[in-house]
């Protein structure tokens, strides 16, 4: 009886595998993408375990973001210069 209540660390990993990656966790792999410096356990999770529109919605929204980003900065310098 005390058997059956002993926890096994090994059914959390194979419950883990089938677990899909969380909003933070594509956000960063996303991000470690675009910077180049995604680590090969963290791109082997994404395929193995994510879905493809997850990843590619955050790369849209980050890709938007940015350049918003870059337009707001090259307005702002120039309407500076002007000045």
């Amino acid at each position: 009886m005390s058997e059956q209540h002993k926890h096994d660390p090994r059914s959390d990993d194979r419950q883990d595998d089938h677990e899909r990656p969380g909003f933070f966790q594509v956000l960063h792999s996303v991000l470690a993408a675009i910077f180049g410096v995604q680590s090969s356990g963290n791109r082997e999770r994404d395929f193995k375990k994510g879905s493809a529109g997850d990843y590619i919605g955050v790369y849209v929204v980050i890709v938007i973001a940015i350049v918003i980003g870059m337009f707001v900065v090259v307005n702002m310098v120039l309407s500076a210069a002007g000045s």
